[in-house]
Formats: C-alpha cells, structure tokens, sequence
C-alpha cells in the first residue's frame, strides 16, 4: 500500500473517530433538556453547526394527541410566509415511508417516489435541499429540514449518514420530552398537573429571589361548577373545564405555566411579571370567560371565574405554599365579594 493510500485511510479513520466524539457529545447535549423549545433550539443549532448550513428548521407535533405536524417557531434563515398554511398530516403517504425507510430525501426524490410530494406539499415554498425523517422506536416524530451547505455543492453520503445518527439522537430527546409532557401533563384540560407546577414554582422562586425579578401566581375557579355536573352530568361539566383550560392556555407566553390546581381550580405561573400586570391578565381571562359561550346538548352556557393574585415576597413567602395560600386567599376574597372578580393578595 502507497503511502499516501496510509495517510488517506489514517485521516478517515481520524475522521470516524472524531464524528464519534462528536456524537457522543451531541447525545448528553441534547438529553440534557426536557424543555420542548429549549431541545428544538438546540438540535437546530446543533445541526446547522455539525452541516454548515444557514437554514434549519423542523416539523413537530404540538402536543400529544395532536394528528398533524407543525412548523417548529424555532426555524432558522428560511423565509417564512405566515399566512401559508405548513402543516403535514401525520398520515400522509410521505411520512408513512419515511416510518418504513430510514434515508434522507431531497424534493427531486419524492416527487420520483410518489409523482407529487406525497402530502409534503405545504414545505415546498421553503425550497429545503434536504428532507431528513426523525424517527424513534419506529414511528416518525418530526422532520429537520435543511437548506444548502456553506462550502459544498450537495451532501455527501457520509454526511448523510452522519447526520441520520443525529437524527435518531434527535428523535429519541424528543420522544423523551414527550413522555415527560405525559407524566406531567392532565389529560382532560392539557394544561400541567399541580406536582409539575410546584415544582416549577419553587425554581422560578428561587431564581427571582437572586434576579430581582418579580414573580406572581394567579389562582382561579370555576364559579358555580357543582350545577353544571348536577344539572347537565360530568360530560357537560368537562367540557366546561376543557373550554376554560383552552382559554386560559392561550393567554399564557412560553415562558408561563398553566396548570389544573384541583378539581375545577386553575393556577398560573407568571415569571417577570408583578402583581399589577398580573391583576390586568387576571381581568382579562375573566373578562374573555365570562364573555365566552359553551355550546353542549343544544344548551348554551354561559361561565364565570373568580380570582386571586399573589407576587412572591422573598421575605414572606419562605416557601411555595405560602404564595400560593395568598393567592387561594385573595381567591376567597373574590367569592366572598359575590364572585366573578378578580382580588390581589396585600
């Protein structure tokens, strides 16, 4: 063997041994996070890094039963038309191959396969150069999509193959946030459970003690809710607690926690916020329920919601139940005062 047939065959292995590494590496980075934005971010910037290309971006479901896959907010250089509609169908025929071929496409490719692009027409005005399937445990959880590369015409098929073992490591962090958003999450309302809430609550304290930052809770309940299950049956009654929990989940940033407190009570986390603005959202979701109409079993009901609102005093609250028994307070204070009010903690 030539020399220089050595020092090529040395340099590939040099290369497989690094890519390993960086593999590994890539594994603890993204089984780091159970945090759904914070995981797509980083396999984005991982993937972009690891391909040297200016555009990512990637197809998820938004929660757990959803039967549909949506772009991920998180995408990166790919100009985006928001009045276009990017959705794929969980069934589509494209993602039912990609469940059974384990490859990366290009466009080309699928139109070969299917004639059109097999249910992936709605990504086609963002013209990726690459489609690459996330798959674990056999069923497709999302899609990366990849705009050319910096430095290359196309991707080689070592970098295909490469960036497929990033997908599976990709694939397996999200089915892990999946399952945590289960164990975590109720299943009727979506909205979190009560033990995930505290948990999150006694963090974000802790870290506006040391900020600065104000921090505030909202404790809610449903006014009257006994006559809706004695009346109607507890199928009524849930879709009244399902229609409030969606109300109350769309007036919540990223960066706050909704979640089911008891039976028809709700809590809110809001981080950065003090209690005067906490008390203007607290309004609002009043305002917005009691102006809301529950069609069930051709009735239409109407509902209202009381409230408390508590900031997090570092020097009073020495623990998560204490803010949370001053906002049930100030809740109390909202029934006592004939309901549908919302009242601040003093």
């Amino acid at each position: 063997m030539e020399n220089s047939e050595i020092t090529a065959l040395r340099d590939e292995y040099e290369k497989q041994v690094f890519d390993l590494k960086q593999l590994f590496e890539i594994s603890k980075s993204l089984n780091s996070t159970l945090d759904y934005s914070i995981l797509i971010e980083s396999i984005l910037y991982t993937i972009m890094g690891q391909m040297k290309v200016l555009k990512a971006a990637l197809y998820a479901k938004k929660g757990i039963d959803s039967t549909q896959f949506n772009l991920h907010r998180n995408y990166k250089g790919f100009d985006i038309d928001h009045e276009h509609d990017y959705c794929i169908a969980e069934d589509a025929p494209a993602m039912r191959l990609f469940a059974r071929e384990t490859r990366c496409w290009t466009l080309p490719e699928l139109r070969e396969r299917f004639g059109d692009l097999g249910g992936l027409e709605p990504l086609e005005p963002m013209g990726p150069c690459l489609v690459v399937p996330l798959k674990a445990k056999g069923v497709v959880n999302g899609l990366i999509l990849l705009g050319e590369q910096i430095v290359n015409d196309g991707f080689s098929q070592y970098e295909k193959d490469y960036l497929l073992n990033i997908a599976i490591l990709a694939a397996i962090a999200i089915n892990n946030a999946f399952l945590f958003e289960m164990t975590t999450t109720d299943m009727m309302t979506k909205l979190r459970m009560k033990h995930y809430f505290y948990t999150v609550l006694l963090e974000k304290m802790e870290e506006s003690a040391f900020s600065q930052n104000p921090l505030s809770v909202i404790m809610c309940d449903i006014d009257h809710f006994k006559i809706f299950n004695d009346t109607y049956g507890h199928s009524c009654g849930d879709e009244v607690l399902k229609s409030v929990a969606r109300l109350i989940q769309s007036q919540t940033r990223s960066v706050d926690v909704a979640a089911r407190y008891g039976g028809e009570e709700f809590c809110m986390l809001l981080p950065d916020t003090d209690a005067k603005a906490a008390e203007r959202i607290a309004e609002r979701i009043r305002h917005n329920v009691e102006n809301m109409a529950i069609d069930y079993d051709g009735q239409r009901m109407s509902v209202t919601l009381s409230l408390g609102v508590a900031q997090y005093d570092q020097n009073r609250d020495l623990n998560g139940k204490s803010v949370l028994d001053r906002a049930d307070q100030a809740l109390y204070v909202s029934k006592q005062g004939g309901r549908n009010k919302v009242s601040v903690a003093r």
